[in-house]
């Protein structure tokens, strides 16, 4: 089974797929061969022999996660609460007074005023996503709007005008 880099595993499925070569190091010791031990995880004999040659070199601390790819974060977890309550206090909080809607290039400059990190534009989604927050599409209405008045047109004048 491949993973892209990019892409990556969640911690959760780390610990799962370290289990399954834990599983294969066990049968290893037991003299079973790698096609064997494929079949009986329903993995490929590809990752079967790799794991064998890594088990044999170095044993089953050989087949342990390395953890997640890539580069760590530069954006620390602390950091994060700030930036929860920055994002809550609104784009005109910190200059963009024109459009009242938070951009993922705005929320990077606002960590990079206070911080000096710039994260990139598909860092930032990942940050935010993981905050728990999702992509907005805003609702474009009147700022002069009046509910009030629009419900009771809908409700009162739209009948009598309606045709039958």
């Amino acid at each position: 089974m491949r993973y892209p880099d990019s892409g990556g595993q969640t911690s959760a499925e780390r610990a799962r797929r370290e289990r399954v070569r834990f599983e294969a190091a066990k049968m290893f010791e037991q003299g079973i061969r790698p096609p064997e031990v494929a079949e009986r995880l329903r993995i490929s004999r590809k990752s079967a022999y790799a794991w064998h040659r890594r088990w044999a070199s170095g044993g089953t601390e050989a087949l342990r996660s390395k953890g997640p790819s890539g580069r760590p974060s530069r954006i620390r977890p602390e950091w994060r609460a700030w930036l929860e309550t920055e994002l809550e206090r609104g784009p005109a909080a910190h200059g963009w007074t024109e459009d009242q809607r938070w951009t993922l290039a705005r929320i990077s400059t606002v960590l990079a005023r206070h911080f000096h990190v710039s994260p990139s534009v598909p860092q930032m989604w990942r940050i935010l996503h993981q905050m728990g927050w999702t992509a907005q599409i805003p609702q474009h209405r009147a700022a002069e709007r009046d509910d009030e008045a629009a419900t009771t047109w809908v409700k009162e004048t739209w009948p009598r005008v309606k045709r039958p």
